[in-house]
């Protein structure tokens, strides 16, 4: 069966339709079943156990791309980034964006925006400990329509500088450039760009396979790209050492696997600018985010 490559994660349904679909693998709840979470049911299951089969790989991709979140914010954060949107979350997990950041800098803001009305709930409901955290249902290829939306005006301060994060997300958009870029217009000044993304460079039989199937079950297209695809995704912001790798390999400080074996790519970016008169961090100041060894 073949799958309509307009469908994604994202399609908002319609009030008829909105009830949850329990019956139907979700991206969500399968992403949690790999990183070992119990909100998922049966037919999630199923279809992870199947893609395990191709790729036995998938979960500790899962757990690869989840850790390299955490390095990217708090490096972030550490610069004094206080101000996050997490596109595409995910059901909550054991180490959360907003709990990262606030290891590392003062009361940071984040707002959490996913298409999946379970996904949402969960996070109105375990996440929402502050004023200082929203939850957002949006479509991802509605950016305009996030920008613009109560929760973003509320949370984000437009004249700060934000990070975008899109952890394990945009290779469900068959256009994922058109909305990275929309909302990266409306940033301020020294705002960075996270990304971790689905790829095939290590297993493209394999991958091609499993995507195939993840698309016929799920009704969701999967769309892996290579590396210099996914760098080219971060537009005017310059990916920072060591670049578009591997997510097991960035920033890690043991010896990393080998890169043949990755199933997700991933990077930190900037806009280059200065952003050191924006915002404020325990040093009064958003220090630059220069390139680290």
């Amino acid at each position: 069966m073949s799958v309509p490559a307009e469908l994604s994660a994202w399609e908002a349904p319609r009030a008829d339709s909105d009830a949850l679909a329990l019956d139907r693998p979700g991206v969500a709840r399968i992403h949690d079943y790999l990183l070992g979470g119990k909100d998922n049911y049966a037919a999630d299951r199923d279809l992870a156990r199947r893609i395990l089969r191709i790729l036995p790989r998938a979960a500790e991709a899962a757990r690869d791309g989840r850790a390299f979140l955490g390095r990217a914010v708090r490096t972030l954060a550490e610069r004094g980034v206080r101000q996050f949107v997490d596109l595409g979350c995910g059901l909550p997990a054991a180490e959360n964006l907003h709990r990262i950041a606030a290891r590392h800098t003062a009361a940071p803001r984040v707002l959490y925006v996913d298409g999946d009305p379970l996904v949402i709930a969960h996070a109105r409901a375990l996440l929402l400990d502050g004023g200082n955290i929203g939850a957002l249902r949006a479509d991802l290829r509605e950016p305009e329509a996030i920008a613009s939306s109560p929760e973003m005006k509320r949370l984000i301060d437009p004249a700060e500088p934000t990070a975008l994060v899109f952890s394990s997300v945009l290779h469900f958009l068959p256009d994922p450039h058109r909305t990275v870029a929309a909302l990266a217009a409306s940033a301020a000044p020294g705002s960075a760009l996270v990304i971790s993304h689905a790829t095939a460079d290590g297993a493209p039989a394999a991958v091609a396979e499993a995507a195939r199937l993840y698309g016929e079950t799920c009704g969701v297209p999967l769309f892996p790209r290579g590396a210099a695809e996914i760098e080219a995704l971060f537009g005017p912001f310059t990916p920072l050492a060591p670049g578009v790798t591997p997510v097991a390999h960035w920033r890690f400080r043991t010896a990393p696997r080998p890169a043949a074996r990755t199933l997700l790519h991933g990077g930190r970016g900037t806009d280059g600018s200065d952003p050191g008169g924006h915002g404020s961090s325990s040093s009064g100041a958003v220090r630059p985010l220069e390139p680290c060894p």
